[in-house]
């Protein structure tokens, strides 16, 4: 491994609440995953993972849909926090998910990025400085000036990647970020993981893609059912037993 370890979980467990008229609930009942407790029904979304992650390291999730991958992506992030054991994370954490998640629609680009910017520390001034450089990136020209509600999903993407991107947290969460926008951004967005990777950032990515997991990971875990299944640095041994989960050939 490449260095201390800066993300510990210790018997991570996190259970979300459903009501019985739930589509969700009658899924669970045929795939015996709805338990009872004393405040009712509820869904085990992580079942007591014990993980730990080196700085520098890159580690991979995949897994079948429901596994429990983003699940455990926004624990580390700190969005969630468990019911029960223990979580410890050790520097500057940025997760990157879904279409900039976590901008204000009514807020221009540029207002988020001074928003989102100030959470992870950064003072006006750095962002002021960095501004043409992240809109250039982007790709999204005087868009940046406009309220986010009149962007498409694929420019909220490029808008909210290149500001992380600039940020360098010392610790990226990636859920499955590299399955939108066209193929020019989703070049850019590797080759901008691939520096990251080769500095001292720590990164966790979601991703389905085998050949992305392949090229920079240096371990890849299979989750389901909010279980670790495998876990490994022979990522095609894990590639293998995800599609075996998940039917494909």
């Amino acid at each position: 491994m490449k260095g201390d370890t800066v993300i510990s979980l210790e018997n991570v467990v996190l259970d979300f609440p459903i009501t019985k008229s739930s589509q969700t609930f009658l899924k669970e009942i045929f795939t015996r995953r709805a338990k009872e407790s004393k405040i009712g029904k509820f869904y085990r979304a992580v079942d007591h993972i014990t993980l730990d992650i080196k700085k520098g390291e890159v580690l991979g999730l995949i897994g079948p849909n429901g596994a429990g991958k983003s699940t455990l992506l926004r624990i580390i992030a700190g969005i969630y926090a468990p019911d029960k054991g223990s979580l410890s994370v050790k520097g500057q954490v940025s997760l990157l998910a879904g279409l900039g998640a976590g901008f204000q629609r009514n807020m221009t680009g540029q207002e988020n990025i001074f928003l989102s910017g100030s959470i992870y520390g950064m003072s006006k001034l750095e962002l002021t400085e960095l501004m043409p450089s992240i809109v250039e990136y982007a790709g999204i020209g005087d868009f940046i000036d406009q309220p986010l509600r009149t962007y498409s999903s694929g420019m909220r993407a490029r808008l909210a990647f290149s500001l992380t991107s600039h940020i360098s947290p010392e610790i990226l969460l990636i859920d499955e970020v590299l399955s939108v926008g066209d193929s020019s951004f989703k070049e850019k967005s590797m080759s901008r993981i691939m520096e990251m990777v080769k500095g001292d950032a720590t990164v966790v990515m979601v991703s389905h893609n085998a050949e992305v997991l392949r090229e920079i990971c240096d371990r890849v875990v299979c989750l389901n059912n909010g279980k670790i299944d495998t876990i490994s640095d022979d990522i095609n041994e894990v590639i293998m037993r995800y599609r075996e989960l998940s039917n494909l050939k």
